[in-house]
């Protein structure tokens, strides 16, 4: 679950998991289920974040492709700084010795925050990939596991990153339910 890894989906029907995959396939497995009559809804989880999305699954395999593939509207209107480079203005607020501090530094403060930030992002890409999935795990349980048992100790054994107690605590929740959360939270 970092920036270089595809996102990868996973559709539940109920407790069942469907289909995981890009989302170009969950989608269409999704859809093909929908069209068999299943009765319960399909839910389908962006596995990075653990979070429901909702997909239009009307028209052809073709129709639903294509919706897919627009990209989303941008979020944040255009603003200062480098767009074309990737590079975003938005305001930070320190302390005057910060501000000096950093105005000292050769090439300016923009330049000493950016390798501030990269040297923090590499220190900490562990905690924080482990972060990441930690939340993932914990917002696909709620929606898929929060009535049932061991929902509150499993939540609090995953925050303690304690595999062995979180796999015994639920141990009791439906198989693709309990696998995926653990997938989520441990790889």
């Amino acid at each position: 679950m970092n920036d270089s890894q595809p996102i990868e989906f996973t559709a539940f029907i109920g407790s069942h998991r469907l289909a995981s995959g890009s989302l170009d396939q969950v989608a269409l497995a999704a859809k093909k289920a929908v069209d068999r009559g299943i009765q319960q809804p399909v839910l389908i989880y962006n596995d990075n974040t653990g979070r429901a999305i909702d997909i239009d699954s009307r028209g052809s395999d073709a129709e639903i492709l294509s919706r897919l593939a627009q990209p989303a509207p941008p979020s944040l209107p255009r603003g200062r700084g480098r767009p074309k480079l990737g590079v975003v203005a938005r305001e930070v607020t320190l302390l005057p010795r910060h501000w000096q501090w950093l105005g000292a530094q050769p090439g300016g403060a923009s330049v000493a925050i950016r390798k501030l930030v990269e040297t923090a992002r590499r220190a900490n890409q562990q905690i924080d990939q482990a972060r990441r999935r930690q939340e993932a795990a914990y917002h696909f349980m709620s929606a898929m596991a929060g009535n049932l048992a061991n929902f509150e100790e499993a939540s609090r054994a995953l925050f303690a990153n304690d595999r062995e107690r979180f796999s015994d605590l639920v141990g009791s929740w439906p198989t693709d339910v309990r696998d995926h959360a653990f997938k989520l939270a441990f790889g």
